[in-house]
């Protein structure tokens, strides 16, 4: 099941299965905006004021951005991958138990996935993983024992920060905070615990952790072992993302690009894999209610004169996106609007 130490330490090559050529070449950019959340909260009108226009901008121009100075302990989030590890450490038969058997799964492990490319090409992701649902109902591994305690603080504080962002980005968009709140259920909202371990792999162009892809939701933050593998595509190029320590790396999902009406961008971004250190990640996704509809902003359409995204339940969006995630055409054009109205 694992791509466990004892299994790839010999390889000198990447085995069949696992073969996905390609170029994981990006270039290093020190444009990625940075957020500083203490800005955003704090009581200095002229600080906020700036720190919004910031937080606009990230989400328009790049999709992502590195938060600073965020209020959650380091001790906690150091103890979020501590654990993560902890359970990719477990005996195999432990693991097994959540092997992933439907998409909505509340719980589910295992190694890799099985993904196709446009040519048809199976192939397996360069990682293991285990994802569990930690709201609106928290569903959680038994082992380790202490992963309950530790993600229900970190899924509580997260929550917390993704309220003040949202709101920050509902002023943004002129928009009555109520209106998103409403509108997405964001008091049942949904989120995703993922926690991804890509072992060293001796051959890092033939295989990939996970290919090209956007987040369903509204906002995912990534926190990582600081071994370096995510990237993520602006204007057509690659660039690494290097966070600086305790930082958390947010970016824009599907829903906010729907909800926005096309004003901010959910981006494609990938993991890749090298020849010397393991890297593990550990993302918190959060998105609308599952029973919500989600569809552009009245208010946007209005002032835009036409909404660009057709709606649909979150739900049925997720399970649409993640079987066929890796389609040519994927979920978020079959929703987009053509000029004549039609989808």
């Amino acid at each position: 099941m694992a791509l466990t130490a004892s299994r790839i330490d010999d390889l000198k090559s990447v085995p069949s299965e696992f073969t996905f050529v390609h170029d994981s070449k990006s270039s290093s950019s020190d444009s990625i905006p940075t957020v500083d959340f203490s800005l955003l909260v704090s009581g200095n009108a002229d600080q906020r004021s700036k720190t919004l226009l910031d937080l606009g901008k990230a989400c328009e121009e790049w999709g992502f951005f590195v938060l600073i100075n965020h209020g959650i302990p380091e001790t906690l989030m150091k103890a979020v991958i501590d654990v993560s590890l902890e359970f990719f450490d477990l005996p195999e038969e432990e693991k097994r138990r959540y092997e992933a058997k439907s998409v909505s799964d509340p719980i589910s492990a295992g190694t890799g996935i099985t993904c196709n490319t446009s040519s048809n090409h199976k192939f397996l992701l360069w990682r293991d993983f285990v994802k569990s649902y930690l709201h609106p109902q928290f569903y959680c591994p038994e082992k380790p024992q202490r992963l309950r305690n530790i993600m229900s603080e970190y899924s509580e504080k997260i929550r917390w920060v993704l309220k003040k962002l949202l709101q920050g980005v509902s002023e943004n968009l002129n928009l009555e905070q109520e209106s998103m709140d409403e509108a997405l259920n964001l008091d049942s909202c949904s989120q995703l615990y993922a926690a991804n371990l890509y072992p060293p792999c001796p051959q890092p162009d033939e295989a990939i952790g996970i290919p090209p892809h956007t987040d369903h939701g509204l906002l995912s933050f990534l926190i990582h072992n600081g071994v370096a593998g995510l990237q993520i595509q602006h204007n057509g190029d690659w660039f690494h993302t290097n966070s600086p320590e305790n930082a958390i790396l947010i970016n824009v999902g599907d829903q906010l690009e729907i909800f926005s009406n096309g004003r901010y961008k959910s981006v494609k971004h990938r993991a890749v894999v090298n020849t010397e250190a393991t890297r593990i990640s550990v993302v918190l996704a959060n998105g609308p209610a599952p029973d919500a509809v989600v569809s552009p902003s009245a208010e946007l359409v209005r002032r835009d004169g036409r909404g660009f995204y057709a709606p649909m339940k979150y739900k049925e969006f997720i399970e649409t996106k993640l079987t066929n995630r890796y389609g040519e055409m994927g979920i978020m054009e079959r929703l987009k609007i053509n000029q004549d109205g039609r989808e």
